[in-house]
């Protein structure tokens, strides 16, 4: 297979514009054979450009090769030029489900590190097997016709955009390329274990090559899923823009009348989007509970409102209130020497010096019987609770969205500072379309 040039790289990089002056790129690279080969034609594409890239390795501390892998991946990069950084998956692992666990978290501290820089590309070296292995998994899940479209070439996450430049290639290009520039990498032993069902999927395809499993059949798949999904898309936002008002602290309104008679198909998936956006999630409902909140919702029969995916649906006189069910919040994170994190869907920050202890969590019903007497911002009763709340010890220091702060609040003795919280879901409402959020 003939290695990926400069023309090439340049020609896809150009499909995923605009691009600022002097582009300044993050590249998620892992050490194998895609990200490594990725990341030499950034660094050519962006240098060439006045701009430059920055690697980064996530360590999720899963193997104890990890560390040293990245060691090595650093030292391969920062002798051609590129700036390398590790950044490391830090607290409780999970006891199931640890592929899924470890890619959200993967994505989590790589958008993190491009808001804090103002980096505002993210690029992922998925490429055309990747792709196939996603379509032969979701057509096995019995997805629908989006799920059949597969990764997206460009997706917005909070702050950044997710760019797969690679997508149509194949591996065999990727390795070419390496193997023309004389750079070696290294080989996931994760890569080869039957228990994860990617693995199966790869191995199924290789042996299925030229049959109607094969690769290329897939990605024709995807190409004409992916034609109906951007029209789908492009219906979703415009009766959002016109039915959905989202509000700074993590709630919106819904009106559905314009999702009934012959908009009604669209009414399933705008609420799950709604639903994934406001409760945090990161894959819509299952499609059978939404058909069946859908119904009901259509029937009347939500009077006593309904609780799903991380959220609560109730009726009222202008639509539906859609908020943060109360049950579903983690539990408060300490604020230590940060002066910025991370709580639920909001990321909040701490400007000045405070010489208390204090943690960020949820005002829940404790917190608003404090409060209710000096909020000065009046917002619907079911959305209190799952407000971000500044707590020192049992005590509230400081609730942004209620206009409450720390002047107020706080006891004598706390030298001035300040807290923010920005509503920051992991899935933005209509993300390959219009933002909402």
């Amino acid at each position: 297979m003939p290695a990926i040039s400069e023309d090439q790289f340049a020609a896809l990089m150009r499909s995923l514009g605009p691009f600022e002056k002097a582009p300044s790129l993050a590249v998620a690279v892992s050490g194998g054979a895609d990200s490594m080969a990725l990341a030499l034609l950034a660094h050519t594409w962006a240098r060439q450009r006045g701009g430059a890239i920055t690697a980064l390795t996530v360590d999720h501390g899963l193997r104890r090769a990890a560390a040293g892998e990245a060691r090595q991946v650093g030292a391969w990069l920062r002798a051609r030029g590129i700036i390398h950084q590790t950044l490391r998956w830090r607290g409780a692992k999970p006891n199931s489900g640890i592929q899924a666990a470890a890619r959200q978290a993967r994505y989590d501290l790589l958008g993190q590190w491009c808001r804090r820089r103002g980096v505002l590309h993210l690029l992922a070296a998925h490429h055309g097997g990747d792709q196939a292995e996603t379509l032969l998994l979701r057509l096995q899940h019995g997805s629908g016709i989006e799920g059949l479209a597969g990764m997206p070439v460009v997706r917005a996450l909070p702050g950044v955009r997710l760019l797969r430049p690679l997508l149509q290639q194949s591996r065999a290009d990727l390795t070419a390329s390496l193997n023309l520039h004389g750079q070696p990498w290294l080989e996931d032993p994760s890569n080869q274990e039957e228990r994860y069902a990617r693995v199966r999927a790869r191995r199924r395809l290789a042996k299925n090559s030229s049959g109607t499993g094969g690769t290329a059949r897939l990605l024709n798949l995807a190409g004409e899923a992916a034609v109906v999904r951007r029209q789908l898309r492009g219906a979703l936002a415009d009766v959002a823009a016109r039915t959905v008002r989202l509000h700074p602290a993590g709630f919106c309104q819904f009106d559905p009348a314009l999702c009934l008679g012959q908009n009604q198909a669209l009414l399933a998936p705008l609420l799950a989007d709604i639903l994934r956006c406001i409760g945090g999630g990161i894959h819509r409902p299952r499609r059978d509970r939404m058909a069946r909140l859908c119904q009901d919702l259509i029937q009347h029969k939500l009077a006593a409102g309904r609780t799903l995916a991380g959220s609560r649906v109730l009726p009222g006189p202008d639509g539906l209130l859609i908020c943060r069910e109360a049950g579903r919040m983690p539990g408060r994170v300490e604020v230590g020497a940060e002066i910025c994190g991370r709580w639920d869907r909001f990321d909040w920050s701490l400007k000045g010096k405070a010489t208390v202890q204090m943690s960020v969590g949820a005002l829940g019903q404790d917190g608003w019987r404090q409060v209710r007497g000096q909020a000065r911002s009046t917002l619907p009763a079911p959305v209190h609770p799952g407000l971000p709340a500044l707590w020192h010890g049992d005590r509230v220091l400081a609730v942004p969205h209620l206009k409450l702060t720390a002047d107020e609040l706080g006891p004598k003795g706390i030298p001035d500072f300040r807290f923010a919280a920005r509503f920051s879901p992991p899935r933005a409402l209509q993300p390959d379309a219009m933002i909402l959020v």
